[in-house]
């Protein structure tokens, strides 16, 4: 059976981003070095029918000014719904759920188990009103806590000579 990220992030698993997700690391802390991070949502996701609208929080929407001139949004946000320290814990997952794709880490993947549950995504702007950008499609569910937006800009945000694992690319058949 094929596990999309929709489907593991359905599951069971919930928990609010910001303090508790700190919270939840509070017995992980010990190990880590360095600082830890505090970080609050910025907003939320709201998807009703077919409607997907980024909804920013009153104090944050001042940082929307400008970005009305832009068709797409970098969306930073928090998979929510995966976050245990259990999860937190996988380094290494077969990518898209699929046991036929090889072990692989979950830097070198787009896997909703990490360390730390940010996720990144690329939206494309329908309209901006007020605290609410309309976005086309969004892969998160109603609630998503967003972490932070940044306009897309193709001259940074794309690269050339892009190599990819074949896998990805479905060049063959993932080894059996």
């Amino acid at each position: 059976m094929t596990i999309t990220r929709r489907s593991v992030l359905s599951g069971t698993c919930a928990a609010v981003a910001g303090a508790a997700a700190n919270s939840a690391l509070a017995a992980d802390d010990a190990d880590r070095d360095g600082p830890t991070f505090n970080m609050a949502p910025i907003g939320r996701v709201e998807i009703s029918g077919s409607s997907k609208v980024l909804r920013i929080e009153p104090k944050f929407q001042p940082g929307l000014l400008g970005l009305d001139g832009y068709s797409h949004v970098v969306v930073l946000y928090w998979f929510d719904r995966n976050d245990t320290p259990a999860k937190r814990q996988v380094l290494q997952v077969h990518p898209r759920g699929n046991k036929k794709n090889p072990l692989t880490g979950v830097f070198a993947c787009r896997s909703p188990f990490r360390p730390n549950l940010i996720a990144l995504t690329v939206c494309r702007i329908l309209a901006i009103e007020g605290g609410a950008v309309k976005v086309e499609n969004i892969d998160a569910f109603d609630k998503t806590p967003i972490l932070d937006l940044k306009p897309y800009i193709p001259a940074i945000d794309s690269a050339e000579q892009v190599r990819m694992p074949d896998w990805v690319t479905g060049k063959k058949e993932p080894p059996k």
